[in-house]
């Protein structure tokens, strides 16, 4: 296999977090995103998406979202389970996925790249430029507080995000807070159970890379 990385940005972020709690060695591209290498003809034969992370498999299928790269893991190298072991487990993961990724990921995304100017024209994801707008920047801030906020009321009584077990959850979350800082947007002191939460997700030797 081959991943297509970048070691600064967060989507293939959830994935080398993914492949080293699997206890997997996957040789590794990185792709130089400040110079625009997404978008070289070259790369998009490659990933027409023009985006990180890909999972190239041995047998040239490639995969081209997180969700994509971490359920062929999953499936391949089951143990442990990030994804869930039991039907209901799965489902409740699935569930914490899409509300972290709804209200959490697309908000700091939308501030991000309607915000930095480094992003100038950068405001969406993909092959094709897009300008940014301001007051989607400030309302993503605005859902971003307001998520991180609220997830010290999804941990209250539980160590984990699914329960008493690190998962995929846990994964996105953690990389979230950390993409939220790049606008400076963090945890309030008050939530002390999202900051015991995430000192001891922090200190996994997977939440280094």
């Amino acid at each position: 296999m081959l991943f297509h990385d970048c070691n600064f940005a967060p989507s293939p972020r959830l994935v080398r977090v993914f492949i080293a709690e699997k206890g997997l060695a996957i040789p590794t591209r990185e792709l130089d995103l400040r110079n625009g290498e997404q978008l070289s003809p070259e790369y998009r034969a490659i990933n027409p998406y023009c985006s990180v992370p890909v999972l190239e498999l041995d047998d040239g299928t490639r995969l081209t979202s997180t969700q994509g790269c971490w359920r062929y893991l999953e499936e391949t190298v089951p143990n442990p389970p990030l994804l869930g072991s039991t039907p209901t487990e799965k489902a409740l993961i699935a569930d914490l996925l899409w509300h972290i990724e709804n209200d959490g990921w697309q908000a700091i995304t939308e501030a991000v790249r309607n915000t930095l100017p480094g992003m100038k024209d950068r405001a969406l994801t993909g092959a094709e430029n897009y300008a940014q707008i301001p007051a989607l920047g400030e309302r993503g801030k605005l859902r971003g507080e307001r998520f991180l906020a609220q997830l010290d009321k999804m941990l209250a009584g539980r160590d984990y995000l699914a329960g008493d077990r690190y998962s995929a959850a846990d994964i996105m979350a953690l990389v979230l807070v950390d993409f939220a800082g790049w606008l400076k947007i963090v945890l309030p002191a008050e939530a002390s159970n999202a900051l015991r939460w995430y000192a001891t997700v922090s200190a996994r030797p997977s939440a280094r890379l």
